[in-house]
């Protein structure tokens, strides 16, 4: 393995606050036994220099106070203690949030969900229960070692399941088995009332539920809008019977796995531009429901010319039939008509759980700085974007190996539902784009900053800089948070960021703020904002 493999560019006091029934919405009743037990950390604390920090370091809070959650009730408690006292909460599962939301200096109350990990069965709900403090590598492991079965969630280990579900979640398996939400039966939300008080309700996608709204507006509504979620059921929503291991997607028993490099310095403009078309060409042609390609995973890392090569990563079923084939066909498909060698540095087999092993942002998280944006696309990428991906990427003047764009299929089983089933809206879109740069020194946050933002600019300069809605894009993934998107000097299109992010959801979204946080106590630089009738 080199240094460009797959590994490499896979490359959010204890007294209990009171609650009270809502007319419409009744809370879910807590276990007898359980009491607030919440660890609260001031400064000074020992653990408190830690625990203020998420996975980027661009962004340090300074809250009065820290909850360390170990329940739902804690979580209770601390909103209601926040609420009452009039202080700015936010909450953090993973950590991984790009830029500020949760970290922002009028933060005074940061809600830590880390102790809320377990994943488990719950037969009342026929649907398995995991704790929005769990992390993925987490909710794989014990999915698939308990009843080897697994969520379509994304590639990172270390990314925490709270936010990433609510954004919609979506990764290797998704071409297979569509997104996480479309296995979300139910989920457990902390919010405030209009009275100011605190209440827990769970709200499920049943149709007569009175609280499904809500629901539907963690389907890829985003985090920190609504309240805080404390737990997740995932139910596949066709799924009968009582057999726990039939309940969610099986994945792979094996997977074929291979990393392939085209050295930059054998790719001029011609060359890299067809790699790019190819690659997103194929994945819009097999993006079709029950496609027999739709096993078939990859991305592809085009990161600045200063690391020393473009890099792809493949996984598929390497129980269908004649995987080294598929394998050798899809490599085929991606190098035709490129004229620059590519080298295959890896291609193993490997178990599903191993598999999924994959290393990502910020791993050993030792002071990484990281700035993000992302784009939808329909289809192929056109001549000019690849081009203007191209020319960023090979400046001169800029030389940094960890600032490029990661491109990755989205369609396949995620093009069965309908876009206004989810608050997922982007169903319609063959890939995504993550661009991204990740850095260390504080003295060169403006230097790498500008260049993610002219990158953007110029690969979407004919839609006002940014992936605006239309023949060719589709908007922008919300779990990318990006603050540029308000900024008329990078968004010169006209079209809001709510627009790219939820297109003609965000109305329906507005109305369950409305109804459940007319407030704002949960709010951050793109929240949903309150709007419309209940």
């Amino acid at each position: 393995m080199t240094t460009t493999s797959r590994r490499r560019f896979l490359a959010g006091t204890g007294a209990a606050v009171a609650v009270a029934a809502l007319p419409d919405a009744a809370e879910e009743a807590a276990p007898a036994s359980s009491a607030a037990s919440a660890t609260r950390v001031a400064p000074g604390a020992p653990q408190y220099a830690d625990l203020i920090r998420g996975v980027n370091q661009r962004w340090l809070g300074t809250p009065d106070e820290v909850w360390v959650a170990r329940s739902a009730e804690d979580v209770v408690a601390a909103v209601g203690s926040a609420v009452r006292l009039g202080k700015r909460v936010a909450v953090r599962s993973g950590g991984h949030c790009f830029e500020d939301f949760a970290a922002s200096s009028d933060v005074r109350v940061l809600i830590d969900l880390s102790g809320l990990d377990t994943v488990e069965y719950d037969p009342a709900r026929r649907a398995f229960a995991v704790g929005a403090g769990a992390t993925l590598g987490e909710v794989y492991a014990k999915l698939f070692k308990g009843w080897g079965v697994t969520i379509p969630g994304g590639s990172c280990p270390t990314v925490g399941i709270g936010g990433h579900i609510a954004g919609g979640g979506y990764g290797p398996l998704n071409r297979l088995h569509g997104l996480t939400v479309d296995h979300l039966h139910a989920v457990e939300i902390v919010f405030a009332g209009r009275d100011g008080r605190a209440r827990r309700v769970v709200a499920t996608r049943e149709t007569g539920d009175p609280n499904r709204e809500l629901w539907w507006a963690h389907t890829g509504g985003g985090g920190g809008n609504f309240g805080v979620v404390t737990r997740y059921w995932f139910r596949s929503e066709h799924a009968s019977g009582t057999n726990s291991c039939t309940l969610l997607p099986t994945p792979p028993a094996e997977l074929l796995v291979a990393t392939v490099l085209w050295p930059w310095d054998r790719l001029d403009e011609r060359a890299f531009v067809r790699l790019v078309r190819n690659y997103t060409g194929w994945f819009a042609a097999t993006n079709a429901v029950g496609s027999p390609s739709a096993h078939v995973y990859a991305h592809l890392a085009t990161f600045h010319a200063s690391g020393g090569a473009v890099a792809m990563n493949v996984q598929l079923d390497a129980t269908t039939p004649d995987p080294d084939r598929q394998l050798d066909e899809f490599l085929a498909a991606a190098n035709e008509g490129v004229g620059a060698p590519s080298q295959t540095v890896q291609r193993t087999r490997l178990p599903w759980l191993m598999g999924t092993q994959w290393s990502g942002f910020a791993d050993r998280p030792t002071g990484k700085r990281i700035k993000g944006k992302s784009a939808m696309h329909r289809g192929a990428l056109t001549e000019r974007a690849a081009a203007a991906m191209y020319r960023n990427l090979t400046r001169v003047d800029y030389t940094h190996p960890g600032s490029g764009v990661l491109i990755a299929p989205y369609g396949g089983k995620v093009t069965a539902v309908a876009p206004t089933a989810t608050a997922s809206v982007h169903r319609d879109c063959a890939v995504t784009l993550l661009y991204v740069s990740e850095w260390t020194d504080p003295a060169q946050d403006d230097v790498h900053i500008d260049f993610q933002r002219r990158l953007y600019r110029d690969v979407y300069a004919e839609t006002g800089g940014v992936p605006v809605p239309g023949a060719e894009t589709g908007g922008a993934y919300v779990n990318y948070a990006d603050v540029d998107l308000l900024d008329p000097a990078w968004n010169t299109s006209g079209v809001a960021w709510s627009e790219l992010y939820y297109r003609d959801a965000y109305a329906r979204l507005r109305r369950v703020k409305s109804r459940w946080d007319p407030d704002q106590v949960f709010r951050h630089r793109m929240s949903v904002e309150p709007g419309g009738a209940r």
